[in-house]
């Protein structure tokens, strides 16, 4: 499979990687620690104000679509300490959430989990804080 380019703001950037190096080694989730970073240093970082507005960046909230089910689901894309499931707002240390940073409208993503591999469909931005002017939530 093609790899895909990847868009992240700088102030998503310095944020993210920061929690990268912060995380200690005990962690749980060190393949997904090291799948972000990995994402991170491959990633085109961009100003602000440059990034497109159709990319999934820390705290937008999108639509996906379930690709086995066709079902559909709004998500928001978190930092760790707001993650709440429940209230559909998802870690970007979960393996979603580093699949998704960085992805655009109408790329396909996908991630193991025990139940097997997982595969969506970015179908729509709801909100951006890029786009929005938001610049620095």
């Amino acid at each position: 499979m093609e790899k895909k380019t990847i868009y992240v703001s700088e102030y998503d950037f310095e944020r993210l990687y920061g929690l990268v190096e912060s995380v200690g080694p005990n962690i749980h989730d060190k393949e997904h620690l090291s799948q972000l970073k990995e994402e991170l240093e491959q990633g085109e970082v961009l100003e602000p104000a440059d990034i497109p507005d159709d990319v999934v960046t820390m705290n937008s909230r999108f639509r996906l679509q379930n690709l086995d089910d066709g079902g559909q689901i709004d998500y928001t894309l978190v930092f760790p300490h707001q993650a709440d499931f429940s209230k559909n707002k998802i870690s970007i240390l979960a393996p979603i959430g580093v699949a998704l940073i960085g992805c655009k409208v109408g790329d396909t993503v996908s991630w193991k989990t025990q139940a097997g591999q997982k595969r969506f469909k970015i179908l729509e931005i709801l909100y951006q804080p890029e786009a929005s002017g938001d610049f620095h939530l």
